[in-house]
């Protein structure tokens, strides 16, 4: 049984820690796959276990030198938000986002094909969905499809998009792993601690600014 705890004494606001970090919570936002702001999103605001934090502010260090900064669109996720997709998952009749996140998939595939976990990593506070910003160009780099994007096409190693697409990937893939974190094999966006420090325990507090006062 998973142990579950609104215990957030092990993290920290990645905006303190990393300052140089973009961020875009697309869970507080109506622009996701669900079409509605996700429970235990109270504020745009992104946390990390602090052992996380440390090992992306090394990859933030590393990303500016070579001119790009990382953007965050999710970090810790509460297991209410968790709960929410799962029911969403459950209603057979809202696909009113089908369109932009999963054109070629049925809803319930999303969760059989592992684009959506009944349990995330997220709720255990060490992993991150992020993409690289060129600071020459202030735009995303090209990754061949967009975050949230379920389908073959968002697999890290799928090869129907072109050479700088996969470059860019390979470019975010391999500093990550640098720096201690490990892919997903279906979304080139997700990465998460390899030495996490909370294995087998996932919180519940709300992404709220000033939750760890």
């Amino acid at each position: 049984m998973k142990d579950l705890t609104k215990d957030t004494s092990g993290f920290v606001l990645l905006s303190d820690y990393v300052p140089d970090i973009i961020q875009e919570i697309r869970y507080y936002s109506t622009y996701n796959f669900i079409g509605d702001r996700i429970d235990g999103y109270e504020e745009p605001c992104a946390f990390l276990t602090k052992e996380a934090a440390r090992a992306l502010k090394a990859v933030s260090n590393e990303m500016m030198v070579s001119g790009y900064r990382l953007k965050v669109f999710d970090a810790y996720r509460p297991a209410t938000a968790v709960k929410h997709f799962v029911l969403w998952g459950l209603e057979d009749q809202d696909i009113r986002m089908k369109y932009i996140f999963y054109p070629d998939l049925q809803k319930q595939e999303l969760f059989e094909k592992g684009y959506i976990a009944t349990q995330s990593s997220h709720s255990r506070g060490s992993a991150v969905d992020l993409t690289l910003l060129d600071m020459s160009t202030g735009k995303e780099l090209d990754m061949g499809s967009p975050f949230d994007f379920f389908g073959p096409i968002s697999h890290p190693d799928y090869k129907g998009i072109t050479d700088e697409q996969f470059e860019n990937r390979m470019f975010l893939q391999k500093c990550m792993l640098r720096n201690g974190f490990k892919p997903l094999d279906c979304e080139w966006w997700h990465f998460m601690l390899a030495d996490e420090p909370y294995p087998d325990t996932y919180f519940t507090f709300p992404v709220a600014c000033d939750i760890l006062k």
